[in-house]
């Protein structure tokens, strides 16, 4: 009997690693493929490319499967890197990873992995899918579920993903706790078992993204005013700044610390108050747009869902009150810091149904 082909995206962290040996260990013929897509400064402190690459063909090595590289950088800048600035631009806080998931991990990936004879690609996400008839699926469809390690569930960014691509998908890490991945890799003796996890931003990598993003976008400096109108400080340029943010204000004086809670972009100012729980900071519905619905249909309006506006916001009960390509939810309780360009995912229970950009 020929053995199904698996195609796992390999970062060099513990987590794909460890997702590729599950699946040898499975009776798959797995390849491990080792995605490049940053090029433009390739040579300086923070981008570790050929660091990664290196313990991707060590981990290979040690599973014992092949593995290839691939230069997806043009891709990204196309596809991802330039709806980032052009979102900064704009005054917006994009979520990149979202977009380079169903862009380039789940896209252009897939493409390459089919063009190699893969039945299926593989992560190693957090994340899990059910498939139409199983485990009481909804016929014809194949569900986003949360990871069963809900500290590590990373369906948020996964939410725009289709029908199409989850249906060639495996998240073989979906079951697993974090815990029991790194002792794996101890055990099988994976160099990168006590590999820190990557937090920077998707395929760009850790850096101070302020000084990164006036690489792209020069300072356009501007008033630092209350909702009153006082002026309390000068900002420099408005897409360097997040509703919610604190820190790099340079906002002195007595009282409680400041916040941002708005961009005024026809005056380039920016809003900001003082208080960690300031009204202004609170919101109880948001409208979205560009929405994507995992199932291919929008859900059922007027229905009790929970949503996520951040990616490590707790579930919050809410109501969708439209759906469609823009959608509105409503809150049950006032939520902090909802911030336009990034996403609001909705859930009805462990499974993600999709989700949209915040206006």
């Amino acid at each position: 009997m020929t053995r199904q082909r698996v195609i796992v995206g390999m970062s060099g962290g513990v987590d794909s690693s460890v997702a590729a040996w599950l699946l040898k260990d499975q009776g798959f013929e797995v390849v491990g493929l080792f995605m490049k897509n940053w090029e433009d400064d390739d040579s300086d402190e923070y981008c570790t490319s050929r660091e990664d690459l290196v313990d991707a063909v060590s981990a290979a090595d040690c599973i014992g499967i092949d593995i290839e590289a691939v230069n997806f950088s043009a891709e990204y800048r196309e596809r991802v890197f330039q709806n980032f600035l052009t979102e900064y631009r704009t005054g917006r806080t994009p979520n990149p990873d979202v977009l380079c998931n169903a862009e380039i991990k789940f896209k252009a990936f897939l493409d390459h992995a089919l063009g190699m004879g893969a039945d299926w690609i593989a992560t190693g996400h957090y994340a899990r899918i059910r498939r139409a008839g199983n485990d009481g699926g909804r016929p014809g469809t194949c569900e986003l579920l949360k990871a069963a390690d809900l500290s590590k569930d990373q369906s948020y960014f996964l939410y725009r993903l289709n029908q199409t691509q989850l249906a060639r998908t495996l998240f073989p890490l979906g079951d697993w706790v974090k815990r029991d991945v790194r002792r794996r890799a101890l055990e099988l003796g994976l160099p990168n078992h006590a590999k820190p996890d990557s937090t920077g931003i998707c395929f760009i990598g850790e850096r101070p993204f302020r000084e990164f993003l006036m690489r792209y976008l020069p300072p356009s400096p501007g008033p630092m005013r209350t909702p009153e109108g006082r002026q309390v400080g000068t900002h420099q340029g408005l897409m360097y700044y997040t509703i919610g943010q604190r820190h790099g204000l340079g906002v002195g004086g007595p009282g409680e610390p400041w916040y941002v809670v708005g961009k005024d972009l026809e005056h380039n100012g920016l809003v900001v108050v003082q208080g960690h729980d300031h009204p202004a900071l609170f919101k109880d519905r948001l409208r979205a747009t560009s929405a994507s619905w995992i199932s291919g249909m929008g859900p059922a309006v007027g229905r009790k869902y929970a949503a996520k506006t951040r990616y490590r916001q707790s579930d919050a009960p809410c109501t969708l009150t439209t759906a469609g390509d823009e959608c509105e939810i409503a809150f049950v309780e006032p939520q902090r810091a909802i911030t336009p360009g990034q996403s609001a995912v909705l859930y009805e229970g462990n499974v993600c149904l999709g989700g949209a950009i915040i206006c």
